[in-house]
């Protein structure tokens, strides 16, 4: 049995990010960037007005006369002639900025009586204009590989007028749960059946985590069953089951997938929640088979099937840990180390963490509400109310409560 950290660095070394793509600029949001990105041309292209008001060359007001007001410049409409000095042109924000104009005067610091312009504040050489390859200049570097693409770093790709971007794609994952007792979400339970919730959690943490799952349902406990499943989700770029992992008579998906090419790299992990994981690569692919119940999927899926994912995906693939002070009394570590859900949040002392006693591997409740999960290391002593924990951060915007903002 393997410590957490070897597990987590043995997935690691075996999950390479996948081959790019080229995508629309409009269709890749979420995604990394494969390649670095170059600006094509400057940034504003001319030189423009950043507000509306009248352009004029700054020196035309040394005689403290009033200027006419030749002209007009819209945005999409410049004005195509030479301003000559003592003359001035109503301007919009972003039109261009005549050639032999200056210094732009907003409508609220001025006035205008006879299409004669008169300044009613002190002016400034070069206010309110912006200049050229003032944002950037062609050539120059916009986004890094590796970045990834949120909704501001699409504004700036667009606004270059780059429309598609070499990217690493989603990855495309294959999910099924395994065991006789299992049904489907709607179906009506008879003695001895559970519902199966796996399958729609993981379905849902995927898109969270910007993923696109190819859910199979559920495999039932005979080989031939999960032989056809294994073979359907080839297909991915990560293989994700539960169930069928532990040592029992009917535990049967790592001897299924070990008659199909199965390079296993480890089985069971000392940790707690989760110890039967498995983890492999299937056609050189990432296979992970996760403990059927509930809490143990969830953390062993966050543990190490995300962090794959991340990889994959060309993002940095573990988040980093923070310390957390504790708001109650908590137990030790036995011989294994310990993972259980927590519910933190920053307060005027700092940041908080409420880590529920009561947890099972078998109850789906504890998942709900947590937004980090504490890590306690083998052997660990108890904990008392003001002493300090490692969090592993989930959602770390949940820190910050709404009311609270």
């Amino acid at each position: 049995m393997i410590s957490y950290a070897e597990a987590l660095a043995s997935i690691l070394a075996s999950t390479p990010p996948l081959p790019s793509c080229s995508l629309p600029l409009e269709q890749a949001t979420g995604q990394v960037l494969a390649e670095t990105v170059t600006a094509r041309w400057d940034m504003p292209p001319w030189d423009n007005s950043a507000m509306d008001g009248f352009a004029l060359a700054q020196a035309s007001l040394a005689g403290e006369t009033p200027l006419p007001v030749v002209g007009q410049s819209f945005a999409g409409h410049p004005w195509d002639k030479t301003l000559a000095a003592g003359e001035a042109i109503q301007i919009t924000t972003g039109a261009p900025m005549p050639a032999g104009a200056d210094t732009v005067i907003p409508l609220e610091d001025c006035r205008l009586e006879d299409q004669q312009l008169i300044p009613t504040r002190p002016v400034k050489p070069g206010q309110h204009v912006r200049y050229r390859g003032e944002e950037f200049f062609s050539g120059d570097t916009l986004l890094n590989a590796g970045t990834e693409l949120r909704a501001g770093a699409v504004v700036l790709l667009a606004a270059a007028g780059i429309s598609r971007v070499s990217v690493i794609p989603r990855p495309r994952v294959a999910v099924f749960s395994t065991g006789d007792e299992l049904v489907e979400l709607g179906q009506e339970l008879q003695p001895g059946q559970i519902i199966n919730s796996n399958l729609p959690y993981l379905c849902a943490r995927l898109r969270e985590c910007g993923c696109d799952p190819m859910p199979l349902g559920i495999g039932t406990d005979r080989c031939e069953n999960l032989a056809d499943l294994i073979n359907r989700a080839r297909e991915a770029d990560l293989i994700l089951s539960t169930g069928g992992v532990s040592v029992g008579e009917r535990d049967l998906v790592q001897d299924t997938l070990m008659n199909h090419g199965f390079d296993r790299k480890f089985w069971k992990v000392r940790i707690k929640p989760g110890k039967p994981v498995l983890f492999g690569l299937l056609d050189g692919k990432p296979c992970f088979g996760l403990p059927g119940n509930p809490a143990s999927t969830a953390i062993t899926f966050e543990l190490f099937v995300l962090p794959a994912l991340r990889q994959l995906a060309g993002l940095p693939p573990t988040r980093q840990p923070l310390r957390a002070t504790l708001t109650h009394d908590l137990r030790g570590g036995g011989n294994r180390q310990n993972f259980l859900w927590a519910r933190c949040r920053w307060q005027e002392d700092g940041l908080m963490a409420e880590v529920p006693q009561r947890q099972a591997s078998g109850q789906a409740r504890s998942i709900q509400g947590a937004n980090a999960i504490a890590n306690l290391p083998i052997g660990s002593p108890p904990l008392a109310a003001g002493e300090t924990i490692e969090i592993i951060p989930l959602h770390a915007a949940s820190f910050f409560p709404y009311e609270d903002r």
